[in-house]
């Protein structure tokens, strides 16, 4: 891949921490190339750095738009000028494009998700799901199955400073569509073999396991997991997490998050220029 930055190129990007594994530049720098869009795409780590700073520094440079992944995708929302009606309901921004110098903040996690899922032949309505983690990823999928018809889900996360939201979400969802959702204390190991016995799907949506962390997992009895189960993890480094390689010797269909992440940057794609990205491009250059 030839990047050629000129005095016109424009700047995005990625914010969050860790990013040094993403391979959103290689994916975005790619579909600028193959569509002679003179755009460049660069990670930035935020570490402990003040999220308003950076914020303005992208408003200052005129960013075309720019990528949000742990641990700021709640909290970059109160430094936007606007939110799309998902992020309203999500809670949470994983995308943010420039309209005339206002920052507009999207999410399409849930929409690369279930994507994804369909394409490892997983049909969202085909029964149960049960999802750990409460955060802006697991909202955003939370809310894009039960609207995609997901008819019963299990959120299931620790109680603590996100308790609350998870309740929000449940609720949410229970009030406004046609799925019945619920909530589980992740410490209640009776309710989440339950919870689990119910599911066609497990979908790990929190950072256990990410790595350097490889050696966790958010299910420690494999004794949870049954071969009716499709097990998936939204973690894409390591591309096997300890989760999925239980769940491979318990009989289940895996897969990872990698094609959540290719989908969900095709929709950032076009909400950044309106344009479709050549998906199956950048699958067979980055995602095999």
């Amino acid at each position: 891949m030839s990047i050629q930055i000129t005095g016109h190129t424009r700047l995005g990007g990625l914010l969050g921490s860790p990013v040094g594994h993403s391979l959103s530049p290689l994916m975005y720098n790619e579909t600028f190339r193959l569509l002679g869009i003179d755009w460049v795409y660069l990670c930035f780590d935020t570490g402990q750095a003040d999220l308003r700073d950076l914020v303005r520094g992208f408003r200052a440079m005129n960013v075309f738009g720019f990528n949000i992944t742990m641990p700021d995708k709640e909290r970059i929302m109160e430094h936007l000028d606007g939110l799309s009606e998902a992020a309203k309901m999500i809670g949470a921004v994983n995308t943010v494009k420039n309209e005339d110098g206002k920052l507009i903040g999207h999410n399409t996690d849930g929409i690369g998700y279930v994507r994804s899922a369909a394409e490892q032949g997983y049909d969202i309505k085909s029964g149960p799901m049960t999802l750990l983690g409460a955060g802006g990823a697991a909202s955003s999928i939370a809310v894009q199955a039960a609207l995609d018809g997901v008819p019963v889900l299990h959120i299931v996360n620790r109680k603590g400073r996100s308790w609350s939201h998870a309740q929000h979400i449940a609720d949410l969802i229970s009030r406004n569509t046609a799925c019945r959702a619920d909530l589980t204390d992740l410490a209640d190991q009776t309710a989440l073999r339950k919870c689990l016995a119910e599911s066609t799907l497990l979908t790990n949506a929190t950072s256990i396991g990410m790595a350097p962390l490889t050696d966790a997992s958010p299910i420690p009895d494999v004794s949870m997991l049954h071969p009716g189960l499709t097990v998936s993890d939204i973690i894409y480094n390591p591309g096997c997490t300890k989760l999925l390689s239980d769940a491979g010797r318990a009989g289940c269909k895996t897969f990872n998050g990698m094609y959540m992440l290719l989908h969900q940057g095709a929709a950032a794609f076009r909400i950044w220029t309106g344009l479709d990205m050549p998906v199956e491009k950048i699958r067979e250059k980055y995602f095999r």
